[in-house]
């Protein structure tokens, strides 16, 4: 096997200029894989998580947490924000010990797992409608506390209403655009050395809000001018479906919905032919 061969299995992205547009605390490991396999990693937020107007109803709700029986988490964001917010108010984690819980995926899982508590349940598939799939069965006549970001999908909580539990949603965090990535976007995009050959995407609010940073003041269509020779790539069919709606292409499709499925999307879509 020739040395240069084996570099190019080693680091398949080489020479692949890859925007990652995670929200800036959480892009560090997306970055890191993907810099291992010879990317040059450009990384500019879409999105920026921020704390909720008002706790009231969180808080409320974490002080009768034992009342609940099962407890539900979509994303790292929400685990990390309601840990905060216990340790904040200074409660027991001892409820956690007696509820069931569930990951919308193995990232939530981890973080959850990390501070103490037991996962039982993380669907097939990453998405909502996997979650409801998961517990519709198992939900019914019982108290539910789905802990998520104050802009989300419906799915969860409408669903397990229809098969019968009781559903508290609370607010733990909101998402929102980054103003101060405007300029260092468009500038990325405009630049022929800076320009990304892949766009990553890990939501839906990552789409909008990429779309809001290059929104135009007059023409629509001047937006998606500078997206033609890139490839966009998505983490899952939530976030592909936006892309959709949006008139934009999903180049690239994950078919594991996670990080790592990813990055293995966008490895064979580079990948060079025997």
């Amino acid at each position: 096997m020739s040395e240069k061969f084996t570099s190019a299995k080693a680091r398949p992205l080489s020479g692949i200029r890859v925007l990652v547009g995670r929200a800036r605390h959480q892009a560090g490991a997306l970055s890191a894989e993907l810099r291992k396999r010879g990317a040059e990693v450009i990384e500019i937020p879409f999105i920026e998580i921020r704390k909720p107007r008002s706790f009231h109803p969180l808080d409320a709700a974490l002080k009768r947490l034992s009342s609940y029986d099962w407890l539900i988490f979509t994303s790292v964001n929400g685990v990390e924000a309601m840990w905060e917010r216990m340790n904040e108010l200074r409660l027991s984690k001892s409820s956690l010990r007696q509820m069931r819980i569930a990951a919308i995926g193995p990232a939530t899982q981890r973080a959850i797992e990390q501070r103490g508590a037991r996962v039982q349940v993380v669907p097939q598939e990453y998405v909502a409608e996997s979650v409801v799939r998961s517990l519709k069965n198992r939900v019914k006549g019982q108290r539910v506390l789905l802990v998520r970001a104050k802009v989300a999908r419906d799915v969860i909580p409408r669903e397990l209403h229809k098969a019968g539990a009781h559903v508290d949603v609370v607010e733990a965090y909101e998402t929102a655009v980054p103003r101060s990535s405007r300029a260092r976007l468009r500038a990325a995009l405009k630049n022929p050395k800076t320009c990304p050959h892949v766009v990553t995407f890990t939501s839906s609010s990552t789409v909008k809000n990429f779309l809001e940073l290059l929104r135009p003041t007059r023409s629509t269509k001047k937006r998606y001018t500078a997206l033609a020779e890139i490839q966009l790539a998505s983490i899952g069919p939530v976030t592909s479906s936006t892309l959709r709606e949006q008139g934009l292409p999903v180049d690239i499709a994950a078919k594991e919905f996670t990080i790592p499925g990813l990055i293995a999307a966008i490895e064979r879509a580079f990948a060079t032919p025997p």
